[in-house]
């Protein structure tokens, strides 16, 4: 037993975003309303959890379209699908209902309407992750990722004249304005997008781990390893000064992360159910904590609309 450890702090806002609770929404309603199984492209938010909840309802997940039976109700994730998805499920016949996050069609929207006046463009984000190759695969090309600041020496665009920047929407805030930094340094009439593309809610709970890192001797993050925006919120405790550990539920905190350590903070990614981080707290207390304070934050209050068919 750890007999320094006191209090567990928690960040303010955490946990599920406006987004994922709509993506998984449509996951149980399409359940609801047309029996298992539903089928959806990739993980509906990346969190085990979530997914293998949505598993045991009768949710299919699957990456390839082939494997998905005709006539099939098909769910896309928060994530997005490149255009050639959206024509393919179409080409099958499936009833799609498309559970992308409305931030993530926003830069859809965005680099269409500019790809029609003749925009490149280049993408900050995480090669492999699939929002990244859903954006990319809005165009056939003429769409060039960066991951980092030394990518944006190397990148070759067809011409600089009409050139534009868009962002993955779950990236740390800090690294996303240093590459856009380095972007603007050597293209420096690239248009930026006229509203930040990095989500609300990543940016509200990086700012909340910010000040949550300032307060405590450790940072847990709950969230899962594939969630962007839950990898993003460890880097920026560390960042920030507080060891941190990011784990997909209670069974993996060690006590001796919680050794020598008296306020320990506590935040959940935006694909982390609120479950998971009553079930850290209980273990915690196990581990000694005597209370839980939760920080002053910014109250969400937005909430996206279900699409048709499901309302």
């Amino acid at each position: 037993m750890n007999s320094t450890f006191q209090e567990i702090v928690l960040a303010e806002p955490r946990g599920f975003c406006a987004g994922v609770d709509r993506a998984i929404e449509i996951v149980e309603r399409a359940l609801t309303k047309f029996g298992a199984p539903v089928y959806v492209r990739h993980e509906i938010v990346h969190n085990t959890y979530v997914v293998d909840n949505l598993k045991q309802r009768g949710a299919i997940f699957i990456e390839d379209l082939a494997d998905v039976p005709p006539g099939a109700t098909l769910v896309f994730s928060a994530h997005g699908v490149p255009k050639s998805v959206e024509a393919e499920a179409q080409r099958r016949g499936f009833t799609v209902f498309d559970a992308t996050c409305p931030l993530v069609t926003k830069v859809h929207v965005e680099v269409a309407k500019l790809h029609k006046e003749g925009f490149e463009f280049i993408m900050i984000g995480h090669k492999g992750h699939p929002e990244v190759e859903g954006t990319m695969g809005q165009l056939l090309d003429g769409i060039y990722l960066v991951e980092d600041v030394a990518d944006v020496a190397h990148v070759t665009p067809k011409q600089t004249e009409r050139l534009a920047v868009v962002t993955q929407t779950t990236l740390s805030v800090d690294d996303a304005a240093h590459i856009t930094d380095a972007v603007i340094a050597r293209f420096p009439n690239i248009r930026k997008p006229k509203m930040q593309d990095i989500c609300y809610a990543t940016q509200n709970r990086q700012d909340a781990v910010k000040v949550l890192s300032a307060e405590v001797d450790l940072v847990i993050v709950v969230g899962s390893p594939t969630s962007s925006n839950s990898n993003r919120l460890r880097d920026v405790a560390q960042r920030y000064g507080a060891e941190s550990y990011m784990v997909d539920n209670a069974e993996e905190l060690q006590p001796v992360w919680f050794e020598r350590k008296s306020r320990v903070g506590l935040t959940a990614g935006a694909s982390a159910p609120d479950i998971l981080v009553q079930q850290v707290i209980a273990r915690m207390r196990a581990l000694g904590a005597v209370s839980v304070r939760t920080l002053d934050g910014v109250e969400e209050t937005i909430k996206f609309p279900l699409p048709k068919g499901l309302k």
